[in-house]
């Protein structure tokens, strides 16, 4: 597993695009019959991916966070965005779908991740948070996360937004978890930009075509910076951080936050005229 730890905005000011991208990017999530962890120590999330071709892979940290199971402490969010994938909580499969979400919460000790056709292997990002109490584990299928249609074409950001984990879904401890798809010809998420002080944020970026490109932007909203992303890479956002994006063509991403505060709508917005 590895460590990511946070960083100030006074001194993310001197970094340059290599420093940005060792602090902020996740370039490499996806390996065959492999899970791959990174822990942040902004509000302590786990981000990861896992992409059980040929076997099953269990939910394990091994001696990262010195408790007896993964889940001790701990909520988790699913999602899949390649082939049907089947997870198995405690003994009880679930079978998810490409944008299927499904939550497990605080005290489940076993969760195992396949592939239910090794020629379509599924593809999970998953993300966890430090929980404080048991909840129920939930599937919830991408229609059934009610789809909001958002922005317009003249301003080339139309878009479908689903919310599968938040206060009025799937409820959690202080997880929440969406999907954000962009129609053809539109490129702009999260604009105007915001902030959040009370909570971080996580983004994976997917269904990019190889030779596109999504440039995300962060910092101050006096200082901003950009990271260039590939298909399938992953971006971790401070609570002192803007975070937007545009991309070369259109493309789907995950949000996901931990934090302070569980109300969605808690944001700062920053105008585009008030960056820098």
């Amino acid at each position: 597993m590895e460590i990511r730890h946070t960083t100030n905005p006074t001194d993310v000011k001197q970094y340059d695009t290599e420093r940005l991208r060792k602090e902020f990017l996740m370039e490499n999530l996806y390996e065959k019959d492999e899970l791959k962890l990174v822990y942040s120590h902004y509000d302590r999330m786990i981000v990861g991916g896992a992409w059980p071709v040929s076997k099953e892979l269990l939910l394990d940290a091994g001696d990262g966070l010195r408790t007896e199971y993964f889940l001790e402490r701990r909520e988790i969010g699913f999602l899949n965005i390649g082939g049907p994938a089947s997870i198995t909580v405690d003994g009880e499969a679930y079978e998810l779908d490409k944008l299927d979400v499904l939550y497990v919460g605080k005290g489940k000790r076993e969760v195992k991740l396949a592939s239910k056709d090794s020629s379509n292997p599924a593809k999970l990002y998953f993300c966890s948070a430090l929980a404080h109490k048991e909840l129920p584990t939930r599937k919830m299928t991408r229609e059934e996360a009610n789809p909001l249609n958002l922005g317009a074409q003249e301003t080339s950001n139309e878009r479908v937004l689903y919310k599968y984990i938040h206060a009025d879904g799937i409820q959690s401890c202080q997880l929440m978890l969406g999907v954000t798809s962009l129609q053809t010809g539109s490129v702009w998420n999260t604009m105007p930009s915001h902030v959040h002080d009370r909570r971080m944020e996580a983004y994976l970026y997917f269904d990019m075509a190889e030779e596109t490109r999504v440039f995300h932007m962060m910092g101050e909203p006096s200082q901003t910076r950009h990271l260039v992303v590939a298909n399938e890479q992953a971006i971790l956002s401070p609570p002192w951080s803007i975070h937007s994006g545009v991309g070369t063509s259109n493309y789907t991403f995950c949000w996901s936050m931990a934090g302070e505060n569980y109300t969605f709508t808690d944001m700062d917005v920053v105008q585009a005229s008030e960056l820098k």
